[in-house]
């Protein structure tokens, strides 16, 4: 009987190439964010670290894990992270600056105004309002400066109406309703109601520019003895 020999196959040769690369992006290379579209990524992990570590534990290290880049990305756009926390704050809240009130009426021009800072400001937690104001001397000033300019635009608009007199305001007084709502945010925490920031208006600011209350106090208060 004839017996056929099989010989074993030799191994396959080891190949010493590297493991392959990730597959390219759509249309042979790998995407890179610039401009505002990498504006936009980074506004958007510096609030979700944020949110996710509070102020206190905020760096610029862990938004940048979280982005994706590196620490040199985000500091070459914002110097410290004060003002970048600021920056991912007006991005996702926008400013009353972008469309100022223009009702026809002072009292209802600031009332819209006061709102507008209210809904803002549930968006920032006590933790990061109070680190914000710690830090706020590593801050340019005119990034704190938005809403003066805001209120002058809609007392000049008003004096034109002839409800104020712009000689009794100034820059302080301009101020003032933000300054009170925020101070009463910080200090407690909480939302504000309307009618605080009637409060605000009718009692405080309206007098100091010159101006009456509509009706005297808002039609929507009581007395305190009814």
């Amino acid at each position: 009987m004839r017996i056929q020999a099989f010989k074993t196959a030799p191994p396959a040769p080891t190949s010493s190439a590297p493991p392959s690369a990730p597959a390219p992006a759509e249309g042979g290379r790998r995407s890179r964010r610039r401009g505002t579209t990498l504006e936009d990524a980074l506004l958007r992990a510096a609030w979700e670290e944020l949110s996710a570590v509070g102020y206190s534990k905020l760096t610029m290290e862990g938004v940048a894990v979280r982005a994706g880049t590196s620490k040199a990305v985000l500091y070459r756009r914002w110097p410290n992270r004060a003002q970048l926390a600021l920056a991912a704050y007006r991005h996702r809240a926008p400013s009353v600056a972008d469309q100022i009130p223009d009702t026809g009426d002072l009292r209802d021009d600031v009332m819209a105004v006061l709102r507008h800072l209210r809904r803002s400001s549930e968006e920032m937690s006590p933790d990061t309002l109070h680190g914000l104001l710690a830090e706020l001397r590593t801050m340019p000033p005119d990034l704190m400066e938005v809403l003066p300019g805001v209120m002058m635009t809609i007392l000049r608009r008003a004096a034109e109406r002839g409800e104020v007199d712009l000689g009794k305001v100034t820059p302080r007084i301009a101020a003032l309703p933000g300054d009170l709502l925020r101070h009463q945010f910080l200090i407690t925490g909480r939302s504000v109601s309307d009618d605080f920031l009637s409060e605000i208006v009718d009692e405080i600011f309206l007098p100091l520019v010159g101006a009456a209350p509509r009706g005297g106090l808002d039609a929507t208060r009581r007395p305190a003895d009814e």
